[in-house]
């Protein structure tokens, strides 16, 4: 066995898609000690009375030094430190930059990194956020009042500031994930108000090798069912969808992450707790889709590190047939 090269994972979505709580499930679940951590928003050229002035989002490829990150994602791959540039979010500005050395595994994380070839080409996995607008809206207003000071009236007109570059360079990267990521709240259930039971849509494409997840088939088109799988079409193209329901009690949530650990016999985490939380204001929750999704993403890391460092990996699917996810009562 020799040493692999770093593993990267990307993530991009829009402001307050859920990129940092998605981030940090998975920082827990393989271990502090194991993940560099990149956020592309370190790479913004201006700082945000610079922005301002000159009336450019940070969702802008110009507003970025997309080519310096390109270098440093290069860096990266080889497993070569870096002097990156640093962004601090409490108060817009650009502060000293921090000297990083790529661990086993390294998550970037941000707005653009999809936006050019040579970013996309050197992420092994790729992960974009799509929840719905209302829903990304309501949690970027907590955020930024909560954090970052903006009332609600502010972070509304930036919103429709923003709306423009949203449409123009954030959404299309979708269209180059391996994973495409909805939360969503069930019908009739206000964004503001679905806390822990947001569902969430998987949109598995064919990219990349996906565990092999045929028993969730037994019963999928029950309308009780917790957990849904079928074969569909994303924008054309031939996918697996995967649906799991926000009431899954947590004794068949566990089961199934269990049937997800089985995929990874070899190559269990260290850590396997405090996954799945996310902070509600002042209070931290759990939410089981959360959890699971943030598992699958676990094995398609660990699936690449073992391809890499030559370890065999052989999951026992015959041991899976025999479980199903249902709803809370």
């Amino acid at each position: 066995m020799r040493k692999p090269r770093p593993i990267i994972l990307g993530i991009v979505g829009d402001s307050a898609a859920g990129k940092s709580t998605l981030t940090q499930g998975l920082t827990n679940l393989l271990g502090p000690e194991r993940v560099t951590h990149m956020c592309t928003d370190d790479y913004h050229r201006y700082d945000r009375v610079e922005r301002a002035h000159l009336r450019i989002s940070p969702l802008h490829p110009d507003c970025n030094y997309l080519d310096i990150l390109e270098l440093h994602m290069e860096r990266v791959h080889y497993g070569q430190p870096m002097l990156k540039p640093v962004y601090d979010h409490s108060d817009g500005t650009l502060v000293r930059p921090e000297y990083v050395e790529p661990r086993e595994f390294v998550i970037v994380e941000g707005l653009l990194g999809f936006h050019t070839e040579v970013l996309r080409q050197f992420c092994d996995v790729k992960v974009y956020l799509d929840p719905p607008e209302e829903l990304r809206r309501a949690w970027k207003i907590r955020r930024d009042c909560s954090k970052r000071g903006y009332t609600p009236e502010q972070v509304l007109v930036e919103l429709e500031r923003r709306e423009a570059d949203s449409r123009n360079y954030i959404r299309p990267q979708r269209e180059y994930a391996d994973i495409v990521v909805r939360f969503y709240p069930a019908q009739g259930v206000a964004p503001d108000q679905a806390g822990p039971n947001l569902n969430v849509q998987l949109v598995l494409r064919p990219t990349i090798p996906h565990p092999d997840l045929s028993y969730l088939f037994n019963g999928a088109g029950s309308p009780n069912s917790g957990i849904r799988l079928e074969l569909n079409r994303d924008k054309g193209r031939p996918v697996d969808l995967l649906e799991i329901n926000g009431q899954v009690s947590t004794e068949h949530a566990v089961r199934l992450e269990d049937a997800i650990w089985q995929h990874l016999p070899d190559l269990r985490p260290v850590h396997q707790d405090q996954f799945g939380d996310y902070q509600d204001r002042t209070e931290v929750r759990h939410s089981h889709p959360l959890a699971l999704t943030q598992l699958l993403l676990t094995y398609h890391l660990l699936r690449k590190y073992s391809d890499i460092a030559q370890i065999p990996f052989a999951p026992p699917v015959a041991a899976l047939t025999r479980l199903r996810v249902t709803p809370k009562g």
